[in-house]
């Protein structure tokens, strides 16, 4: 057995009374500390990555990673419109990196009742849509069917709205559009609500109602290969900014049979905003890990020092013995080593545990209003997992060769007689 190996478990595992006056109390603090630390930061990186994953799915969700509009729109809702064949529709639908593609149009107008009136936006989705995300949103009734050969009048509408105007499943409500505004000339439609939707991100849900896209092109007197635009959906996120950029250059050339100019920008780019403050968030995990990282280590610091003062008559006589400094000090290292690792397995099962059971359970909430989310979000994977252990035991370990440079300092012929 390593000779530095043995002696270490001889001291770490020792079960001599006299031997561990003062080391319990001292080793019980730094594996506390090692384990708060620990459990903290993966409790951080998991909301973190957990609050920034389900944001962007939700910004995601309304408005797709990439859409394709005209050039000439401005940030309104009241757009004008492109031609979109099915050739160009199918170029697009295969294009590298590209999963899923799907039309859109929408139109400005108001929903009112006799007590109360809410600008909202009527977005037309056709029968490529993709309802997973809104499925998983739905709190009442069910999405709605849209096929090409006729037009429905069914909607899904936010719970916030279905509220404000005391509606519910298979109600009927009247929303108004300008149809020219130029003469101001206002069209009246009504609806029937097959499903109440929550989000808790209320910039959206405030105004957004979902239906097909044939009542909107109606409303806007567009013929049928018109549209507002196209979303468009990608395999791996982390290729947004790439894919974005190769479909600007792809789709600028390009003009549709009115001769306008498509524009492709990424959801970053139009809501750039809520992007940047979720970049931001990394440097509160950053800060929190190098605080608990300090914490951690210093105690575990404080822990050996007290551990190598302990030991000063045993350190005399290895020395005495003809056992070198560096030997000794790997004695000490490996003690480090157990006490860390006895931490780590400590701060892992208790921030595991807490991930588990707020994730499978949702214990504590969050206002919706706030933070767009309405209960602490947990995501960790494996990878983030492994990268904090490794971070930490390597960390706290090249931390401890600090204090193991003492044993260089003790005299032999002093230590051996000290008691």
């Amino acid at each position: 057995m390593n000779f530095e190996l043995f002696i270490a478990r001889k001291v770490h595992f020792s079960k001599t009374a006299g031997d561990r006056q003062a080391t319990p109390p001292a080793v019980r603090i730094a594996i506390i500390g090692i384990t708060l630390g620990l459990a903290t930061m993966l409790l951080s990186v998991a909301i973190i990555a957990g609050f920034k994953k389900e944001v962007r799915n939700k910004v995601i969700g309304f408005g797709a990673h990439i859409q394709i509009t005209n050039f000439d729109n401005n940030t309104s809702y009241a757009t004008k419109p492109i031609f979109v064949s099915d050739t160009l529709f199918d170029e697009i639908r295969f294009f590298p990196g590209i999963k899923h593609v799907e039309r859109f149009a929408t139109i400005p107008g108001l929903l009112k009742t006799e007590n109360d009136s809410q600008g909202i936006v009527l977005k037309g989705i056709d029968e490529n849509f993709d309802w997973t995300f809104f499925r998983k949103q739905l709190k009442e009734g069910e999405v709605i069917t849209v096929v090409p050969e006729k037009t429905t009048t069914d909607v899904i509408i936010s719970r916030y709205l279905a509220n404000l105007f005391g509606l519910k499943c298979e109600d009927k409500f009247s929303a108004y559009f300008i149809q020219d505004y130029e003469s101001n000339q206002i069209r009246a439609r009504q609806f029937t609500i097959r499903g109440i939707y929550e989000t808790g991100f209320l910039e959206y849900d405030k105004i957004f109602i979902y239906t097909d896209i044939k009542q909107v092109r109606r409303l806007n007197n567009w013929e049928d290969d018109a549209v507002s635009g196209l979303e468009l959906f990608i395999v791996d996120h982390n290729q947004l900014d790439e894919i974005a950029d190769q479909f600007y250059f792809h789709m600028i050339e390009k003009r549709d049979r009115a001769g306008n100019t498509f524009y492709a920008r990424s959801i970053k780019e139009l809501n750039p905003m809520i992007f940047n403050w979720l970049g931001l968030l990394d440097i509160n995990v950053v800060i929190i890990l190098v605080l608990m990282m300090a914490v951690s280590g210093f105690t575990m610091i404080s822990g050996l020092l007290i551990i190598i003062l302990e030991r000063t008559n045993m350190i005399g006589i290895l020395k005495a013995l003809g056992q070198r400094n560096r030997s000794i000090r790997s004695v000490f290292l490996y003690i480090s080593f157990f006490l860390i690792g006895k931490g780590m397995i400590w701060g892992n099962g208790i921030g595991l545990v807490i991930c588990l059971i707020q994730y499978h359970f949702r214990i504590f909430k969050l206002n919706a209003s706030d933070y767009y989310l309405d209960a602490v979000p947990i995501d960790l994977n494996f990878t983030n997992w492994l990268l904090i252990n490794t971070g930490a035991l390597t960390i706290s370990l090249l931390m401890m060769l600090a204090p193991t440079y003492l044993i260089s300092k003790i005299n032999p012929a002093r230590t051996i007689r000290f008691e």
